[in-house]
């Protein structure tokens, strides 16, 4: 039976797409669901245009109810990827899926995470450090930003001329180059 995977997203979705791309034709897993909690986020149209199904909520719902528990497990989903997701994950759903949620960060963590983390704040954070590497990580998630243990990072060098712009692509190129690849090579783990 294919492996099943829910993605949460809270905006546009570029790499979410990634993912309901690489699992398309896969007989390995498919993506199952698409959650939000951002009723405008362009990611549900990208999962309409996957015709895979989508569910919004609320932060009552997350937080306050087993809504979003119950709907995972009836959908048996085997595992959570946070794309672009921006609220901290509640004790109650890191109880339910154990080491079965993962999530991307656009920066090379230690560094650069936490709580405001994300997007266009960490990149212009690294420009304004002058540092001489940037990058992604691919990590599990727990009960803090980005504190999870490292599933994977890669890097690139800042040359003295990129712009926000520059670094921002450059970071979104590895996002999507290896976020599909690591999802896959977890899921082969899961029995």
């Amino acid at each position: 039976m294919k492996k099943r995977i829910a993605i949460f997203a809270s905006g546009s979705g570029s790499n979410a797409q990634k993912i309901m791309e690489h699992f398309k034709y896969s007989n390995l897993a498919e993506v199952a669901l698409v959650l939000s909690n951002n009723p405008e986020a362009y990611v549900l149209q990208r999962a309409d245009n996957f015709e895979i199904p989508s569910h919004v909520f609320d932060k009552k719902t997350f937080y306050e109810t087993e809504e979003i528990i119950d709907i995972l497990k009836r959908l048996e989903i085997d595992l959570v990827v946070l794309a672009g997701f921006l609220w901290l994950v509640p004790q109650n759903l890191l109880k339910a899926f154990p080491n079965k949620i993962i999530n991307i960060h656009p920066a090379l963590l230690p560094k650069y995470g936490g709580k405001g983390m994300y997007g266009d704040t960490v990149h212009k954070t690294v420009l304004a450090a002058g540092d001489e590497e940037h990058g992604i990580t691919i990590h599990f998630v727990n009960e803090n930003f980005d504190e999870g243990e490292i599933i994977h990072q890669a890097k690139f060098k800042i040359e003295a001329e990129d712009t926000l712009e520059v670094i921002k692509f450059k970071g979104q190129q590895l996002e999507h180059q290896y976020f599909p690849k690591i999802i896959e090579n977890l899921l082969k783990k899961y029995n």
